[in-house]
């Protein structure tokens, strides 16, 4: 998965963030499981950046909910 932009995720509506941020969640959590093991070679700086995604979303979710 690409990267994610600020501007595609303000686009995005409430549920559409809700399955990106789940999606990244079990992609970030695959991650974590093969590093444990040993087995993550080239794909460790995509840990970092899942992890930023995760929280520009929770941020855009919170932002929403405060504008309510």
């Amino acid at each position: 998965m690409a990267r994610l932009k600020l501007r595609t995720l303000r686009e995005l509506n409430d549920n559409d963030l809700e399955s990106k941020l789940s999606e990244l969640r079990a992609d970030l959590l695959k991650l974590t499981i093969e590093n444990s093991k040993g087995t993550l070679k080239k794909e460790t700086g995509n840990m970092k950046w899942k992890k930023r995604d995760i929280a520009r979303i929770h941020s855009i979710l919170k932002e929403r909910e405060l504008a309510r």
